[in-house]
């Protein structure tokens, strides 16, 4: 079983779909609550629609939506993992509230580091690492191209993964590459944060919880980015292995 039907096999229950919401940067489904994920988009083949049900999405339910994770479609696929975090039952007595960038520069210091996405704490991040790699699907200056992570994350000693690796379907490619004795970051609001990402070599889980959908899609319709939101109507979580030093 993949990752992802790992992921929507847990889930409980199921909710109609109160709202979609699909902005520049982040999508979002509200059904039991609201979930998130980056919104991912590429352009589609004369005879395929970026999202079939367009216009037909709301009144579903949340499970059909989750099933659109692992559509060819990079856009459907963003809608699905956000119906599976709007779905998804969190323990937050298992969470905390740590900003995940602040932990990677923390856990860094001194270390290999291999960041797969490239994120506001990165600068950060190379002032204290031994080593920093950025790799990127668009580089960006002092990034490198996403296919060079074979070449680059089983020498990291700590490897950060955007949970948008579970979009584009390159997440278990990615993690098979890390060492076992590295440290294993999935993070960002497209993140499931489920305990499950342990039985998969993944240390520490990072996403976001939505404490106020209305905001947050109010939000979300105006373009704002990642930085924006935090405070405002969601919360940053993270869950780590038991056990982890």
């Amino acid at each position: 079983m993949s990752l992802i039907e790992a992921i929507i096999a847990s889930l409980s229950g199921d909710e109609v779909v109160k709202e979609v919401r699909i902005g520049p940067f982040w999508t979002g489904v509200w059904s039991r609550y609201c979930g998130l994920a980056s919104t991912t988009f590429t352009h589609e083949h004369e005879n395929r629609f970026p999202v079939g049900e367009a216009g037909f999405l709301t009144g579903k339910s949340a499970r059909e939506l989750c099933r659109y994770a692992t559509s060819t479609s990079l856009l459907e696929a963003s809608i699905g993992l956000a119906a599976i975090n709007s779905l998804l039952e969190v323990d937050m007595e298992q969470c905390q509230d740590i900003n995940a960038g602040e932990l990677l520069i923390e856990r860094g210091v001194g270390k290999r580091v291999a960041v797969v996405g490239h994120f506001p704490f990165v600068p950060g991040l190379r002032r204290v690492a031994r080593e920093l790699w950025v790799l990127e699907r668009r580089p960006q200056s002092g990034d490198l191209p996403a296919d060079e992570a074979a070449n680059v994350i089983p020498g990291a000693d700590v490897v950060a993964i955007t949970g948008t690796a579970l979009i584009n379907g390159s997440m278990e490619s990615l993690l098979k590459l890390c060492r076992k004795d590295s440290l294993v970051m999935v993070l960002g609001p497209t993140t499931p944060l489920t305990p499950l990402w342990f039985d998969y070599g993944v240390d520490l889980v990072s996403g976001t919880r939505v404490m106020e959908p209305e905001v947050v899609l109010k939000f979300v319709s105006e373009g704002v980015v990642f930085k924006q939101l935090h405070g405002r109507g969601a919360r940053l979580l993270t869950m780590a292995k038991k056990g982890l030093k």
